[in-house]
């Protein structure tokens, strides 16, 4: 299909941030990485552990990196994963998922699933708490972290502590030309992104389904709990607006912010110093979550 090399000369041209990063990389206490096999294609892994942690079982952050479904690897976003296991006192897992237009939805969601089923087999291996866990992602990554949490909810298991969703890409039923695209070129040529969809969700009948466009799920007030980082000037801004409004609708606890005079990407691109407010935010709701975890587990436990 012409989509697929189209794809594999875009992932060429495609930017690494991972060379030049807007946050230099900070020390952890260790980084495991692992190949691991799924149904779906087999998935490079990365575990970051807190420097100076001593825990024996760490509640585990999972990581999932932007680029359109189809561009960029999860390397991009290592200073972030270091950033956020030390500040958060947690292990981070930063999955490299299978990519369209190869691995098209809900490709990615399966692949997903299995590697937290892969990771709960081996808790104590990894030192992590199967039973705290946390999801997030930038853009199309925020993406696949709202739909995993969506997927949970189907299969009635448990949900995460958290949902950080950055500048997340949750519609795929309004055309991009109907969106507020601040860029000039991608405003006038908007079959660029139609194109990077296309790759996701080759069958447009599919966008209306939740798992492909969040937006459009009945939302439960047991999904997991949620901050939202939203660019003022990003295509995505009303669609991640409007989500927030729709979990807090539904009583889902929300934290919802508006980066002002900052664009899509702008964790990773600058400015810095609004890169590293978000960095912290999610950090912060990171902390709050595991303490609240915590605290819910304590307060079982005196109940028996």
């Amino acid at each position: 299909m012409f989509t697929t090399p189209i794809a594999k000369l875009l992932r060429l041209l495609s930017g690494d941030e991972s060379k030049d990063p807007l946050i230099p990389p900070e020390p952890v206490k260790m980084r495991k990485d692992f190949l691991v096999d799924t149904s779906i294609h087999p998935a490079s892994l990365s575990f970051y552990y807190p420097d100076g942690a001593e825990q024996e079982s760490l509640p585990v952050y999972i990581n999932f990196h932007g680029g359109a479904f189809i561009m960029n690897s999860k390397e991009m976003d290592d200073p972030f994963c270091r950033y956020l296991a030390n500040r958060a006192g947690c292990a981070v897992l930063n999955i490299g998922y299978a990519k369209a237009p190869e691995f098209p939805f809900p490709d990615p969601i399966i692949q997903s699933y299995e590697i937290i089923q892969w990771m709960k087999g081996r808790a104590e291996e990894l030192k992590i708490d199967p039973d705290r866990i946390m999801v997030g992602g930038q853009s199309s990554g925020g993406n696949l972290a709202a739909a995993l949490c969506l997927y949970l909810e189907e299969k009635a298991e448990k949900q995460p502590l958290l949902q950080a969703l950055s500048y997340p890409m949750l519609d795929f039923v309004t055309p991009h030309a109907e969106k507020p695209e601040p860029k000039w070129l991608r405003a006038r040529y908007p079959q660029f992104a139609n194109f990077l969809n296309m790759c996701y969700l080759p069958d447009q009948k599919q966008a209306r389904n939740p798992l492909a466009s969040p937006v459009c799920a009945d939302i439960d007030s047991g999904l997991a709990p949620a901050v939202l980082i939203i660019a003022e000037h990003d295509a995505f801004r009303p669609e991640g607006e409007f989500y927030a409004r729709k979990l807090k609708a539904a009583g889902v606890s929300v934290h919802d912010e508006l980066f002002e005079g900052c664009y899509h990407a702008f964790t990773l691109e600058g400015p810095k110093d609004k890169a590293e407010e978000a960095w912290d935010l999610i950090a912060r709701k990171a902390r709050e979550a595991i303490a609240d975890s915590k605290a819910a587990n304590e307060t079982g436990a005196g109940q028996h």
